[in-house]
């Protein structure tokens, strides 16, 4: 006890910055839990798709995207994805591309799987429209679709491969409700969570913003059976708020469009590579640099690790922290992290 004591004692004045847990179960109910560690992107302008200012679990009259956050979930076997904010129930659609292997496509084709009534290729190549571009070095592989609306208050869902050249597979993957009691158990073993009631976050309009400490939003555990071919590397996520028909897009990007930018309109003359930034974000894969103490895996033994062991101090079997597999905390983890402190080698 006097270890701990005095280790809290070394928080108070400064040593240790954060004492967040990023260990534990994640409970899918559209909440973002401590497992997910920091914000990996976080919005930069305010919305031009409405600020719900309700606060119903379900119903929200209003689209933006905050935050996002995501791990791989090698226990679980799940890539996991946070998207604090709201979707506005009128069947907006919050539309996600993952690149997260070699090939894939860096303008979206217009023979990709027909999903969502054809929406994936609605986004494509048809005619004199180019497609939708991403940003260089962004060539999308998988795609989930998700919408809500209608009374009562429903949530519906698909997949697809985007291959190369073309084709591939996408299927319909079930509908949902609200909160814990309403995950969408998807047919392919994708679980997607809503919880709507954010009145938080970036306000109506385009100017500059923040979304910052926003919880709530839309949860997805994506299996990684469904990208089986993916070789432990990081995973790159482009996600966006569209139209109900996928005909419009909004200004809700992450990563952040910047301030000043209105809605992006007509998918199919969307460039990414036009605005400044990247659109995507980077969630870590398991290829970087590891080791004994690097509790948030970020390649360095440090402080912030040091508030995570504090945080899962005692009795916690199969915890992270457990650095000795002995089925507690305590300060033989302690001592484990500290000797490996600095960048990982």
């Amino acid at each position: 006890m006097k270890t701990r004591l005095s280790l809290l004692s070394a928080v108070a004045a400064g040593a240790v910055t954060s004492l967040s847990a990023a260990t534990g179960d994640v409970v899918m109910d559209g909440t973002v839990d401590a497992a997910y560690g920091a914000p990996l992107s976080i919005q930069n302008v305010q919305t031009q798709f409405g600020d719900s200012n309700l606060g119903q679990i379900g119903f929200a009259n209003g689209s933006e995207l905050d935050v996002a956050y995501g791990f791989i979930d090698e226990k679980g076997g799940y890539l996991r994805l946070f998207f604090a904010g709201n979707l506005e129930s009128n069947f907006n659609k919050l539309e996600v591309f993952i690149d997260y292997k070699d090939g894939g496509q860096n303008t979206l084709r217009g023979d990709n799987p027909d999903v969502d009534f054809n929406g994936l290729n609605r986004m494509g190549a048809q005619g004199k429209a180019p497609g939708l571009t991403f940003d260089e070095g962004f060539f999308a592989d998988f795609y989930v679709t998700t919408t809500c609306g209608g009374d009562p208050f429903s949530t519906f869902a698909n997949t697809a491969q985007i291959l190369t050249d073309g084709g591939g597979a996408g299927e319909y993957i079930g509908s949902g409700s609200a909160g814990p009691r309403g995950v969408l158990n998807g047919s392919n073993g994708t679980l997607i969570a809503y919880n709507n009631s954010n009145i938080r976050g970036v306000t109506g309009g385009t100017e500059a913003a923040s979304g910052e400490g926003v919880t709530t939003g839309i949860e997805i555990a994506l299996p990684l059976s469904l990208i089986a071919d993916w070789g432990g590397g990081d995973l790159k996520v482009c996600v966006f708020i569209n139209g109900g028909g996928h005909d419009f897009v909004s200004n809700q990007v992450l990563g952040g469009a910047g301030g000043g930018t209105g809605n992006l309109g007509e998918p199919r003359l969307v460039n990414f590579q036009a605005i400044f930034g990247d659109q995507f974000f980077v969630v870590p894969g398991l290829g970087g640099a590891t080791c004994v103490g690097d509790l948030n895996d970020d390649s360095f033994v440090d402080a912030a690790d040091l508030g995570i062991l504090l945080g899962s101090w005692g009795s916690c079997p199969g915890c992270a922290a457990d650095l000795n597999d002995d089925g507690f905390v305590d300060a033989a983890d302690l001592g484990i992290l500290l000797g490996a402190w600095g960048p990982c080698q």
